[in-house]
Formats: C-alpha cells, structure tokens, sequence
C-alpha cells in the first residue's frame, strides 16, 4: 500500500521488516507493530528513536488499515517510495565480470510473481533482477516485498527501456538465455551450454535468464535476441508452469553448476 500523501510504502510480514531493518534501516521511516512483536525488533525502534522517527504498538485491526492487508504477521515499516533505477553500464560490465545471474522480467505481469521470483533470486544467489519499463503490473510493492520474504534486501532491482535492445547488447557480454515451452533444448542441457561458454576461464559466465508472461510468453522480439531457449518438459497439461516456478527451476540449475 502506498501512501501518495507521504510518498511512502508500507512493507510489512516479519521477514521482510526484520531483512529491511538489517541491511537498509535508514529508509524505515516509521515502524507499526505488536507488543509482541517488540522483543524481535527492539534494535530497530532504538535506531529509530536516535533518528527521531517514531514507532507505534498497535492491535491487528489497525496494522491492517496501515498495509491495508490482513498477511501483516504483526508488524509494518513505511519506508521511503522505491524508485526503480535504470541499469548501468558499469553495473552490467561487473555483473560479466564477476560472472553473476539475473533476470529480466519481460513481462510477468503482477507484483506476487515478482516478490515470489526475488525470493528465489536471493536464495540461489542472482544478483539483478530487471523489470521492463513497460510493465506497469509488477511493481515495487507492498504485496511484492511481502512475498519476498525478505529477498528484496538482497538484490538489486533495476529496469530497462527496452527490452530487446537490452538482450541484444547483453548477449555480447552474457550468456541470455530465454524460458520457452516450445524449444528442442531443455533445461537438463544447461550445463553443457554453460560450460561450453567458459571460454577458458576459471569462473562460468555471466547468466542472463530472461522469463515472459506466463499467458503468452516471452516477446516473439526478445527471444530472437536470446543466445538459447530453454524448456522445462513436463506432461503439457497445463501446457507451462507458473512464470515464478519456472524461473525458481531455472535458478537452481544455474546454482548448480
């Protein structure tokens, strides 16, 4: 829930507040929470109160107007709008470099496959997750750091104009690869692609997996720009997974290698 007269979000579920207040306290402006919840997050309000930032006890009936949300487990922290930078260049050359994973989301299409897909990015180590300017439904939102149990603090979320343009230039540097349920190659293939793109280097290459909408797929445009399509075969009915299952599927077999 955003609150457009403060410029605002409330983020709430105890994952995802003790996370924030681990790594990025500064942004917590306010705290919301249950007597009972105070002994879990007694640093917090202590950091707040040297901040000069308040923090409230209050029952579940008003934390849940705050986040408007009955999934609260007892504690809000509003913090500072989220802006979605754009990725930089400096920030795809260390993300080659260091060999790292990510995702471009293009589309997902709403904001609980996003919070499910950061959870599995920061449990199997990506770094990035990009979102396409163009997708206006999956958001930086309450519901996606809510569902991310408290992977939003441990990646780094940026977007792109556009999307194509994105992969084509990526693939010179990484190895883009797109999810799709039509193509030969499957995901028991990964590794042998991997590792025939080490180029001689100890490390494996930056990994791009690049996942669409799980109504209609990737763009016919992106996946002309990916490097390998991928499927994950299963019985055909239904004919896919879930796009955030998909991509958890993904991730580990890139974990693993």
């Amino acid at each position: 829930m955003r609150n457009k007269l403060t410029d605002e979000l409330a983020v709430c579920g105890f994952n995802a507040v003790a996370a924030l207040g681990e790594r990025h306290p500064e942004i917590i402006n306010r705290l919301f929470l249950r007597e009972d919840r105070l002994k879990n997050f007694t640093k917090i309000c202590k950091q707040l109160a040297e901040r000069k930032r308040p923090y409230k006890l209050c029952e579940d009936e008003e934390l849940e107007r705050i986040c408007k949300s009955p999934h609260h487990q007892g504690v809000v922290a509003m913090i500072v709008e989220p802006v979605v930078p754009l990725l930089t260049p400096e920030e795809l050359g260390a993300w080659a470099e260091e060999g790292e994973t990510g995702l471009l989301l293009s589309p997902v299409g709403n904001d609980l496959n996003l919070g499910a897909i950061v959870r599995s990015a920061a449990f199997f180590n990506a770094r990035y997750i990009i979102l396409s300017g163009s997708d206006g439904d999956a958001r930086l939102s309450t519901a996606a750091y809510r569902s991310a149990e408290g992977g939003m603090e441990a990646v780094l979320v940026r977007q792109v104009h556009r999307p194509v343009s994105f992969v084509k230039d990526a693939s010179r540097r990484l190895l883009t690869i797109g999810a799709d349920h039509r193509s030969r190659l499957r995901i028991a293939d990964l590794p042998l692609i991997v590792n025939e793109n080490r180029k001689g280097r100890e490390k494996r290459p930056g990994v791009l997996l690049v996942m669409g909408n799980e109504e209609t797929g990737l763009p016919q445009a992106v996946k002309e720009q990916c490097r390998y399509l991928l499927r994950i075969p299963g019985t055909g009915f239904p004919e896919s997974l879930n796009v955030a299952q998909a991509a958890a599927l993904l991730l580990h077999a890139v974990f693993e290698i």
